[in-house]
């Protein structure tokens, strides 16, 4: 159900963006689960198809390279912890696996004029959300399945249903020089989400 994914290391390594030495502690309160409401968001997205281990960080490293060119011309650009939303079933093969890789962009900013070169399916989208019900894992990517299960669980309790497909926010993963420490990885793990009728 899991995949590895080791493009976070793509991520910081590529860009020298790191939330590591962000104080993180705000996002404490999801080591339950919750349904929030959550504002659609203008974001910076790219799609790879196949193992996100190699797809995925070909991908990743267009779309930041994208980001930081955008960056040269919006002042109001701000760095912030990517985000990947899944489609499709993760016990088919890695070959098979459909991601979009993301990064918030400020409303203004509509087109992608100002890049010399556009890497083949980058696009600005609207993410939409609404409600979503989400949590933190604290831990290895490889150890996700049963704080997925957790929300999931949580989800029917609530009385809802998901509607929308598995994303996640990677606050703190792999720093610039290594691996760092998994057991001190933070992710967040969503779902758009509607209540039964």
């Amino acid at each position: 159900m899991r995949r590895l994914m080791l493009f976070t290391v793509c991520v910081i390594l590529l860009t020298g963006l790191s939330t590591c030495q962000r104080d993180l502690s705000e996002y404490d309160k999801l080591l339950e689960p919750q349904i929030n409401v959550k504002p659609d968001q203008n974001m910076l997205v790219i799609e790879s198809k196949g193992d996100p281990n190699v797809a995925g960080m070909v991908a990743m490293k267009d779309m930041f390279k994208s980001f930081y060119a955008l960056k040269k011309h919006h002042k109001n650009i701000r760095p912030a912890a990517p985000r990947a939303r899944w489609f499709g079933q993760f016990d088919q093969s890695k070959s098979e696996w459909t991601g979009l890789w993301a990064l918030p962009l400020p409303e203004d900013v509509k087109t992608l004029t100002e890049l010399k070169e556009i890497p083949a399916g980058l696009k600005i989208e609207i993410w939409q959300y609404g409600a979503v019900a989400e949590i933190l894992h604290v831990g290895p990517y490889s150890a996700e399945p049963p704080t997925i299960q957790k929300l999931m669980d949580y989800i029917t309790a609530q009385g809802y249903t998901i509607i929308g497909p598995h994303e996640e926010e990677y606050l703190k993963g792999p720093g610039m020089f290594g691996k760092g420490n998994p057991d001190k990885y933070k992710t967040i793990i969503r779902y758009q989400v509607a209540k039964n009728m």
